[in-house]
């Protein structure tokens, strides 16, 4: 009985996060919830439609092409970062720490996790000026090494705006699994690495080993990016607005033309019901996932 009590003690101190989180997630969802059943411009009363908005996502052919682009934007944003991350942190904790010393590798630890950190409208108004197609500093150096023929529009071809864009997000994104996996091998014990190189392992098995023992950081770093990519807006906004033509549109931005530059706002709100949809379906067998490693004793 007394635990139950003290237990009790800490209800107060639960008040203001889930305050916050009703009025600040709670409400707009149930809110957003609604209208995706209605047609409505943002003005007025919403006419209750019924299902009539998802059914208009489901033949349309510009969300379809949104919904791909994202999917091409998951490998920019999660597997390729993620991939290279891996290499990069057991490089760094197995090889460059013994020989160049922790403060070399703190310092380009940083380096890669700066991207994180810069916002993103300056980011991305510095890839504009890059990839600008008359003065860029990328095509600038191409026409000095004499390689015009490789010059390109970047962002304002249809045929190269996608790659770009997901080359910049892997950029955006390598320096958080860096950071992630190099704090899981720390908890990694150096009796392991050692029992394997006194049975005479190379260094790609003991990158295996690695990547074995930190599975629980892999699957963290693997959902949250995933999520991360199914929401993509920023950069998007920043850097194409979505085009040319819809060449670069991902649902989230797709979601924001409906509500704000087409005003159906009941439109819009169902392709946000879609997304947060496949978020929650993801992140459920992500967790599954997780806790199956955890049940493993790997915590």
């Amino acid at each position: 009985m007394a635990r139950n009590n003290s237990s009790r003690g800490y209800l107060p101190f639960l008040v203001p996060g889930f305050t916050l989180f009703v009025l600040v997630i709670g409400i707009p969802f149930l809110m957003s919830f609604y209208v995706s059943f209605t047609k409505w411009s943002g003005v007025g009363v919403p006419k209750f439609i019924g299902l009539a908005n998802y059914a208009k996502a489901a033949t349309d052919p510009v969300f379809w092409t949104s919904f791909i682009n994202n999917i091409l934007m998951i490998f920019a944003v999660t597997v390729i970062p993620t991939a290279i991350g891996l290499f990069l942190s057991v490089f760094m904790f197995g090889f460059a720490s013994k020989n160049f010393g922790d403060r070399t590798v703190a310092f380009f630890r940083a380096g890669y996790y700066l991207p994180q950190i810069l916002p993103v409208a300056i980011a991305g108004i510095v890839w504009g000026w890059i990839l600008s197609p008359s003065d860029g500093a990328l095509n600038t150096l191409l026409r000095a090494a004499g390689l015009d023929f490789l010059a390109q529009n970047w962002l304002g071809d249809p045929n190269t705006a996608l790659p770009s864009v997901m080359g910049i997000m892997v950029w955006f994104q390598i320096g958080y699994p860096l950071v992630i996996f190099m704090s899981g091998l720390q908890r990694v014990d150096p009796q392991v690495l050692e029992a394997a190189d006194v049975d005479g392992a190379r260094w790609g098995h003991k990158f295996v080993i690695n990547v074995y023992m930190i599975r629980p950081e892999i699957l963290v770093v693997v959902l949250t990016s995933t999520i991360y990519a199914l929401k993509l807006f920023a950069q998007i906004y920043v850097l194409t607005r979505g085009g040319p033509g819809h060449a670069t549109l991902v649902p989230s931005y797709f979601a924001y033309q409906n509500f704000f530059e087409k005003t159906q706002v009941g439109y819009g709100s169902s392709i946000a019901m879609i997304m947060t949809l496949i978020i929650i379906v993801i992140e459920v067998v992500f967790i599954g996932a997780q806790q199956k490693v955890s049940g493993e004793g790997e915590y």
